[in-house]
């Protein structure tokens, strides 16, 4: 099939659209090219003079928006969560590239909205969740969309097509089951009007 076709033959996992395929989310290892490309940039970073302010806004616009491709389909390690967000803490309060500095603030209170008095910082985990919820509600209003047929077709729907069924298989099934497991979330954040 693949002389048919002229493509390479690898085995799994193997990397697609910059996620490998085939390889354990539940495995800190999967992270490992997420948490080099945040040390990459830093690296980039930590040699220029910046102040506090351009710090926090590297952070926010460039740094921070590193894992979201991978926070939208898998659900990431809390050990993962807490060295990015370390290495976000270290980056904001460091002097010199060596230097670590003094944490003035706790990173709780950072990640607090600016109008409670925070630097409005999310806090991954909390992303992670909302990201891989939204999933729900694009499987409940996208019906043409393939994605959503595709998952239709392997486990079917329920409560007349607003989500589907939830996957008994142990393995091949870890992205979806990962969202559907949001599922109570879901049905606590949303409510259905009938339209006269």
């Amino acid at each position: 099939l693949a002389s048919f076709f002229d493509c390479g033959v690898s085995a799994l996992p193997s990397m697609y659209l910059g996620l490998p395929l085939g390889a354990s989310f539940k495995s800190k290892a999967v992270w490992d090219p997420v948490v080099e490309r945040f040390q990459k940039r830093l690296a980039g970073w930590k040699s220029k003079m910046l102040s506090k302010g351009g710090r926090l806004t590297l952070l926010q616009s460039t740094l921070w928006n590193l894992p979201i491709y991978y926070m939208s389909l898998f659900t990431i390690p809390a050990s993962v969560a807490c060295q990015l967000e370390r290495l976000m803490r270290d980056f904001l309060w460091s002097k010199h590239d060596s230097d670590r500095g003094f944490h003035w603030v706790n990173w709780d209170e950072i990640c607090c909205p600016k109008e409670s008095g925070g630097l409005g910082i999310r806090p991954l985990r909390i992303m992670n969740e909302a990201l891989m919820t939204k999933w729900l509600w694009r499987f409940a209003n996208e019906e043409g969309a393939l994605w959503r047929q595709i998952i239709v077709s392997k486990y079917g729907v329920e409560s007349f097509g607003w989500w589907s069924k939830g996957s008994s298989f142990a393995h091949g099934v870890g992205c979806w089951k990962a969202i559907f497991s949001r599922l109570e979330v879901f049905k606590s954040l949303v409510r259905f009007e009938a339209e006269l």
